[in-house]
């Protein structure tokens, strides 16, 4: 270092020496370094770019094992188990929220499911019916709810099974939702939402692309129909009773908040003129039916119930006629059966509840996962959830992961449930979206075999069309499934998750946007213009799908073979900044928020965003001496210099 010194020190003192204005010249011909002279940055390595999906590791910073004595010991695994039951209590009020929540959507939504069902001209155009399952299951938050619905229609005779079978693909997209909001919790941690958001809509975009290939199919040639129909004239099916299993342990929760009148919705639907007037909510759990045979007036000897038992006494005709009288017997034990609000102002209340409960035991459950989930613990999960088998049995793995999640959601008995539960998983990094992709896929196979249970438990006259319709939900699962996924690149909903995730991640307000577009503006304008005809519907849609079909080209083309478009078209900048950038929209975004809910968290969430994209080019600016004079012998000719400028600086003023 004097070595170093001495020659600067030098070259100071003859510098000192020379006259100001030399010095002043000699200054002006001086060339600034660049970045590119710094010999620590030639040297150093640039920095790898670090993959956004990979999976985090889950670091143990408690103390080892093998460091503890036996007291700690014990004390840890008092605390695990204790952590394990508080996980699983959890779990299970999640469940029972979930339950309330479908409870008080039918409370809020559900007379209007059955009116949407009641319009049997517009049910008959395929879109519009797809349009139908798809409203009312997110009116009801339940697919068994709808497809029960669907059931009786056809049942009754007011729908064919042809006609159904677009309704059904509808539950299988609206049911999807429910994982999707609870994805939107996880928005307080970048990293986490992206995975999170990505894992809950890679099944929306699995049940999507189904149906925009197997609706013009079925369209086309009735393949759901005709298959299905096949299996029910091949096997003579008797009916049977369907098992309930988790419901026996949930039952006790949340039949003790909310019980509801299942058959109101089915009886609007199929136009029952008495089902309008009666509330869902149920009162008397226990009642008697008494059937007499009693004498009964009539218009005419026509409406005798059979000639020998009819007969006339003066201006009236007389006949037998069995009459039914209900006797209610045992009140229900829930909260709201002595209560006189309207069906609405209770489905708010437990719209309300279920949605802060649910919200907080998601929150608690990702809290519980990130300090159990650690060190070996979480290398053993992670290993038995995301390692293949070794070659050449890879691909095996895929399929029992389905068969896992097909299992799970048997038990379950509710694919939201499953998937809205594998979420916070998969934004934490237990389970990677590769795994969790079969996963949903097996949650759908298995909330279809639910299904086809109950319809065995059908009435004998009912069995066949109730069996057939929860077939073509199966079938509709299994062709979508042969679709997406058995060859690696038709796994297009893992692309697309990612890419979704990659977006909600930067601007998170986009996952709203996402939600409120996919399942209610696109199927309400989609239900719109099927009111107005096929007509209409094809002057504006065939339009717009052209307009899609051509962008997505482009956009490809701009991606892999640029040198096939125009000079124009290799881009998108001929078009204003906020035609294909989000940007100018954040901003938007940014001062509504920061105007309407500036003490509230969301408006910490767009500073976030905000700071997120400032914190790079300010890093570049401040980085930029830093690397410019990291070589010593430079920062020492810069001390040199600024001690130059200084003594000119007292050499102008002493010759004043």
């Amino acid at each position: 270092m004097d070595s170093l010194r001495l020659p600067q020190s030098m070259a100071a003192q003859n510098k000192r020496t020379e006259d100001p204005e030399e010095r002043h010249g000699n200054e002006s011909k001086e060339v600034k370094a660049s970045l590119a002279h710094s010999t620590v940055t030639l040297i150093q390595d640039e920095p790898e770019e670090v993959d956004p999906w990979d999976m985090p590791e889950l670091k143990d910073t408690g103390v080892p094992w093998s460091a503890l004595d036996t007291r700690g010991k014990v004390l840890r695994v008092l605390v695990s188990v204790g952590k394990l039951i508080l996980l699983l209590g959890f779990l299970y009020i999640f469940i029972c929220s979930l339950d309330v929540l479908s409870s008080a959507f039918q409370l809020v939504g559900g007379k209007a499911a059955g009116d949407i069902f009641q319009d049997n001209s517009v049910l008959s155009n395929p879109l519009a019916g797809l349009v139908i399952g798809v409203l009312v299951t997110l009116l009801v938050q339940s697919s068994s709810t709808s497809s029960s619905i669907v059931v009786s229609m056809v049942s009754s005779g007011l729908l064919t099974v042809r006609l159904a079978v677009p309704i059904i693909m509808g539950t299988n997209i609206g049911t999807s939702v429910t994982n999707t909001l609870v994805a939107v919790t996880q928005a307080g941690d970048r990293s986490v939402f992206r995975r999170a958001f990505a894992g809950a809509t890679v099944h929306d975009f699995f049940n999507w692309l189904s149906v925009l290939v197997l609706l013009p199919l079925e369209v086309a040639t009735g393949y759901l129909y005709v298959v299905t129909k096949l299996i029910i004239d091949s096997f003579k099916i008797q009916s049977g009773e369907a098992p309930d299993l988790l419901n026996v342990i949930t039952d006790v929760v949340t039949e003790s908040i909310i019980q509801l009148d299942e058959s109101v919705i089915s009886g609007i639907a199929t136009g029952d003129p008495e089902a309008r007037d009666k509330s869902l909510i149920k009162r008397w759990c226990q009642t008697f039916t008494n059937t007499t045979l009693m004498n009964v007036t009539v218009p005419g000897p026509e409406n005798c119930t059979s000639p020998s038992l009819c007969w006339v006494d003066g201006n009236y005709t007389f006949t037998l006629k069995n009459i039914s009288e209900t006797y209610n017997v045992q009140k229900c034990k829930h909260l709201f059966v002595n209560g006189n609000l309207p069906d609405l102002a209770v489905g708010l209340i437990l719209l309300a509840f279920s949605l802060l409960v649910l919200c907080s035991c998601l929150i608690l459950i990702v809290k519980l996962l990130n300090s159990m989930l650690k060190g070996q613990v979480a290398t053993v999960i992670k290993k038995i959830l995301n390692t293949d088998f070794p070659f050449p049995f890879g691909w095996v793995t895929g399929y029992i992961a389905i068969l896992v999640g097909a299992g799970m959601t048997f038990i379950v008995q509710s694919s939201s449930v499953f998937t809205s539960a594998i979420t916070p998983l998969v934004g934490i990094g237990v389970i990677s979206i590769e795994r969790a992709y079969p996963l949903s896929l097996g949650s759908n196979i298995g909330t279809t075999t639910t299904a086809i249970l109950a319809a065995m438990a059908s009435p004998g006259d009912t069995l066949a069309n109730a069996l057939q319709i929860a077939l073509v939900h199966f079938l509709f699962n299994i062709s979508g499934i042969l679709l997406w996924y058995p060859i690696p690149f038709t796994r297009v909903p893992i692309w697309l998750a990612k890419r979704l995730g990659n977006i909600t991640a930067s601007y998170r307000w986009f996952a709203i946007v996402y939600i409120v577009c996919c399942f209610f503006v696109l199927p309400l304008f989609v239900f719109s213009l099927s009111l107005a005809g096929w007509k209409v519907l094809v002057g504006v849609g065939v339009p717009l799908l052209s307009m899609l079909l051509i962008i997505i080209v482009i956009n490809m083309l701009q991606k892999w073979k640029p040198g096939c478009l125009p000079a124009v078209l290799r881009s998108w900048d001929f078009l204003p900044l906020w035609a294909h950038s989000l940007a100018p929209w954040d901003k938007v975004v940014g001062v509504i928020t920061a105007k309407c809910c500036c003490c509230c968290k969301c408006c910490q969430v767009a500073a976030d965003d905000e700071q997120h994209r400032e914190v790079e080019p300010v890093e570049k600016n401040q980085k930029a001496p830093t690397e410019a004079y990291d070589n010593p012998a430079m920062s020492a000719e810069k001390e040199v210099e600024n001690e130059m400028k200084i003594e000119l600086k007292i050499l102008k003023m002493s010759r004043l």
